[in-house]
């Protein structure tokens, strides 16, 4: 029996077709059915299995870039950006359009036509990457959203399922975004220039201006390297950056966005980058940043480098420079004066590797001047830590927190703890005078013994710093000279040890102190800016205020989310905090801080005081006007390490704060303001020798100011009548 040919086996060209050969076209057309049923719901597996870890249409409406913080100063001047991708977000209506026009030009110039995807333009790159053998020059198959997607969401590697999930979360963002909130994102979401994320970041970077001042050869260049900004990177290949940029231009008259003279001019030009020198800026203020940036991530953590929030802090950049250009001129000297103490016999084999002395005596060492030099240059580098603020308010001014925030972020005026010396004796004498010892209050100037020193039961004789001795002597003489001996008879006699803890504790010394008698000579560590805060308190009429740096804080749509609050408290009375600045500008004027005035010409009213430590290890100088406070410490960072022979305050600190403080009141035109004396001073005429109201007979005479409540209510009685009375020419005066 025979069939007729159907249709089917008409168009396949059987002239007979027989049941066996119609059973197997039947199986083939069901096979074909089955094989297009399975590809379909495959397609869909590996569709739903590709778009696992994608991110969710919520996800993607609610989209946050990540933004850099940024700190301002106190007059207005962006110091330093915390983030971990450096971007400042810009509205594409703030972006010219010179810019957006290289980048479709370059990148996608069928934009704002396709729906995130150009099949017609995959398969032309594809044929012309093989035709010319592997060259991507004029751009890759992906659009513009694709290279978002990828940014944003996936990771970089070129894989068939990278980039199989690049179109899905592509076509993602077309469904979320518009046009042009798509070309916002990818102005601020890609990287325009090596290490920078954004067009405005890396305007800022190559060219040292705003995204909207960039001009078109510009523009077109930062277009040019937004897929390969390490390649073309002006800096280190300018001819191939300029000959991508010139490649921009010219893709620019393809497009219609120029004409071809204005692609002659442009192309012509040179590249005018922004200079990046490796010398650290004479107004960086780079350890006062970290110290803000530590304080942030205590309390918002990771948020700081992706949130883009704004801090408005308390520095002065104007005194942050002055500081830095004292540092820099004062340091080198001392750096040397070091090197030549660590060339000694005595003082290298202290630094000498063990390993050298091995193999050769430390006279053969020192005899390679190479070796010796390198290794003096490795271990003696001079620190210094430098706090200025105002007494006011607590604003820190101004911090250097050593030579150089690239060697080490080490902050030595926050972090560090340091014997003060000498600098320490105004809270010793503070104690003093709250409790009624008043300037003209003397003590014997003779050698004493210093019981348990170390709190180990040593015992120590201390000297004075020039090795005098002497009789008795009043308060303010024995400041103004720092004489060691009448400050430990002091503490032993009548200001204990402990008692001048609780007025360390209330100035705000926080480190530990142990109640001995070598706390009159600092022989116990502080930290730089609280010594420096506690001398506030004598220009700030006994109030105490912690040093604040941060002084409001905003989100990055300019909401305050915090605002500095004043932490103070009155610890003395006007008239003892008043006191101790007069005895205070003795000491600046007439005494260990002297230069200040002779060389440094800083003629404004100001206290200041020296400290120096034993063996040179330590040199203080702290100093202070009604307006400002300022401190600097120097020294190494191994304390058993000497600046040198004759190193003390007034040598190796006093160089760098007096320079300061003149160039400070110039600079912010601060009139010469006397510090304003309290209704409970008065002056007073005492007896040195009985400490009473000195009569007409009384040969030695301190004239001096006086707390009201502590005035000698009895005339002297010792030198009364004819008997007592001296010639003119021998009655001694001393006036204050």
């Amino acid at each position: 029996m025979t069939f007729k040919r159907s249709t089917t086996a008409k168009v396949l060209g059987i002239k007979k077709l027989t049941k066996k050969d119609s059973d197997k076209l039947s199986r083939a057309c069901k096979w074909f059915i089955w094989l297009l049923v399975f590809g379909f719901f495959f397609g869909v597996a590996v569709l739903w299995y590709m778009s696992r870890g994608l991110p969710s249409f919520e996800q993607l409406e609610n989209f946050t870039p990540e933004l850099a913080t940024k700190v301002y100063s106190a007059d207005g001047k962006l110091v330093s950006e915390f983030f971990t991708q450096r971007r400042f977000y810009t509205p594409l209506s703030d972006i010219p359009q010179r810019v957006k026009n290289a980048v479709l030009a370059i990148e996608d110039h069928q934009f704002y036509e396709h729906w995130g995807v150009s099949p017609s333009r995959f398969f032309l790159v594809t044929m012309k990457f093989i035709l010319s053998g592997g060259s991507t020059e004029g751009g890759g198959a992906s659009t513009l959203t694709q290279q978002l997607a990828r940014r944003l969401y996936l990771t970089p590697e070129q894989t068939v399922t990278r980039k199989i999930k690049e179109i899905l979360t592509a076509i993602q963002i077309e469904r979320a975004y518009t046009k042009d909130e798509i070309l916002e994102m990818y102005m601020n979401q890609m990287q325009f220039s090596y290490a920078t994320y954004g067009v405005e970041s890396a305007a800022r970077y190559l060219f040292d201006k705003s995204i909207q001042d960039v001009d078109l050869a510009e523009a077109a260049l930062l277009a040019g390297a937004a897929q390969r900004p390490a390649i073309y990177n002006p800096y280190e290949n300018y001819d191939r950056t300029k000959s991508r940029r010139n490649f921009v231009l010219s893709r620019m008259v393809e497009e219609g966005f120029i004409t071809r003279a204005v692609y002659d001019s442009c192309a012509a030009a040179e590249i005018v980058l922004k200079e990046h020198s490796e010398e650290t800026p004479i107004d960086d203020p780079s350890y006062f940043t970290e110290h803000v940036r530590r304080l942030l991530y205590e309390k918002y953590g990771y948020d700081i480098y992706e949130t883009g929030l704004r801090i408005y802090t308390t520095l002065d950049t104007r005194l942050q420079t002055a500081a830095n250009r004292a540092i820099r001129n004062h340091l080198p000297k001392l750096q040397e004066r070091v090197n030549n103490s660590f060339r000694r016999r005595r003082n290298f084999a202290y630094i000498c590797p063990p390993s050298l002395l091995k193999r050769k005596t430390l006279e053969q060492v020192m005899q390679d001047k190479a070796l010796v030099d390198s290794l003096i240059a490795e271990k003696c580098r001079v620190q210094v830590a430098f706090v200025a603020l105002d007494p006011h308010n607590g604003h820190i001014l101004a911090m250097v927190g050593g030579r150089n925030y690239e060697e080490s972020e080490f902050n030595r005026a926050t972090q560090a703890i340091r014997q003060p010396g000498s600098a320490f004796k105004p809270i010793l004498y503070t104690t003093a005078i709250d409790n009624g010892f008043m300037p003209f209050y003397t003590k014997l100037n003779q050698p004493v013994t210093v019981e348990d020193m170390d709190g180990q039961g040593t015992r120590w004789t201390p000297q004075n710093y020039d090795h005098s001795v002497g009789g008795e002597t009043p308060l303010r003489e024995a400041l103004r000279r720092s004489l060691n001996l009448v400050s430990v008879r002091l503490i032993k006699d009548d200001v204990p040890p402990q008692r001048v803890i609780e007025y360390a504790r209330n100035l705000g010394i926080s480190t530990p102190l142990e109640p001995v008698d070598a706390l009159a000579l600092g022989a116990i560590g502080v930290k730089p800016i609280e010594l420096v805060s506690a001398f506030s308190v004598f220009a700030n009429k006994g109030v105490w205020v912690k040093p604040v740096a941060i002084l409001k804080i905003e989100d990055k749509y300019g909401n305050v989310i915090e605002t500095a609050t004043t932490e103070s408290r009155g610890v003395l009375r006007e008239e003892t905090a008043f006191i101790m600045a007069s005895m205070l500008q003795t000491v600046a004027s007439a005494g260990t801080g002297a230069a200040s005035r002779s060389v440094y010409k800083f003629y404004h009213p100001a206290g200041g005081k020296t400290g120096t430590t034993n063996e040179y290890t330590d040199a203080w100088y702290i100093t202070f006007t009604p307006e400002i406070v300022a401190g600097v410490w120097v020294g190494l960072d191994d304390p058993k390490m000497s600046l040198g022979e004759r190193q003390s305050g007034a040598v190796a600190a006093l160089p760098i704060t007096a320079p300061f403080m003149k160039e400070a009141v110039d600079t912010l035109h601060i009139p010469a303001t006397s510090f304003e004396r309290p209704p409970g001073i008065v002056d007073v005429s005492v007896c040195m020798e009985t400490q009473k109201l000195a009569t007409e007979y009384c040969p030695n005479v301190i004239r001096d100011i006086c707390d009201v409540r502590y005035l000698p209510k009895e005339r002297c009685d010792l030198h009364t009548g004819e008997k007592s009375k001296q010639p003119a020419a021998q009655k001694r005066r001393i006036r204050y």
